[in-house]
């Protein structure tokens, strides 16, 4: 990770320390709901790296350290996911409860994975060598949607963008005032 030291901070390059630029100064007005939860996020991943045994730097974390982390946010999931052994596999809405383990909802995952991507770079990590932006991290993503729709009975088919429909115009008739309106006949 190609990470761009802070002059303030000679140790800022191995660090997970927001630099000057990267949010919001107290001066300024509030931050937005999207600056602040990206914030945390950021703050979240940074102390799960701290945490992490061995302690990992952010120019050591790796795309398996991305999946290792939303791995782990699972146990602090709220939306029930259905193993195919529970008699309510596939459908939406459940009739009664059932032991199916809580995880976090892929939406709230992509979202994060979002969140992480910009705050990376906003704190000097090059695009190119951004983990959570790695193609391992988007097919887990897309493993984790494809598992929960088909554990909740739902189908996140892909949206395609329709073609402009193309309808003839009307055929233009040219009306002569001295001929009776089309459709009727004339009584000659």
């Amino acid at each position: 990770m190609d990470m761009i030291p802070n002059p303030d901070n000679p140790s800022s390059s191995d660090s997970c320390v927001a630099g000057p630029n990267s949010f919001p100064a107290a001066t300024a007005p509030s931050p937005s709901r999207y600056e602040s939860q990206k914030r945390r996020d950021w703050n979240t991943f940074c102390q799960y790296l701290k945490n992490h045994q061995p302690p990992l730097s952010l120019s050591r974390c790796s795309a398996a350290h991305v999946l290792e982390f939303l791995r782990y946010l699972d146990q602090f999931g709220k939306t029930k996911v259905h193993t195919p052994a529970c008699p309510f596999f596939g459908l939406p809405n459940p009739p009664a409860p059932c032991p199916c383990p809580l995880r976090q909802a892929w939406g709230s995952l992509d979202a994060l994975t979002g969140r992480l991507r910009a705050a990376f770079e906003e704190n000097g990590g090059s695009r190119e060598a951004n983990p959570f932006g790695a193609r391992a991290v988007r097919l887990y993503l897309r493993e984790v949607r494809e598992l929960q729709a088909k554990a909740r009975g739902i189908s996140y088919d892909k949206k395609r963008k329709k073609p402009p429909r193309m309808t003839p115009s009307p055929p233009q008739h040219h009306h002569n005032p001295h001929s009776p309106p089309p459709g009727t006949t004339s009584a000659a």
